[in-house]
């Protein structure tokens, strides 16, 4: 393998990492977010049509994402390079 199949494959390896990360951590979250407030049923009021808890589940959402990205980005420029990669 060349050098450029090998940075392929490491690039689907952690597409492959981050999105099951993205998925586990995701259902983690709203399971969190449902027993913080648990006066509040999300999903009914989304059936509802109530914009203001659409917004603030992206914003939850969103921000979320953003942090998750974040560390898997991290953790690839931890990682040290293969013996002759720079």
């Amino acid at each position: 393998m060349t050098g450029e199949w090998v940075d392929i494959l490491k690039t689907l390896v952690w597409a492959l990492v981050a999105s099951v990360a993205m998925s586990l951590s995701m259902g983690i979250l709203m399971f969190v977010w449902d027993k913080m407030t648990p006066r509040v049923d999300e999903w009914e009021e989304l059936k509802k049509g109530n914009v203001a808890v659409a917004i603030v589940m992206a914003a939850v959402i969103l921000t979320f994402g953003i942090v998750v990205a974040s560390v898997l980005h991290q953790g690839t420029t931890i990682l040290p390079s293969s013996p002759g990669m720079p």
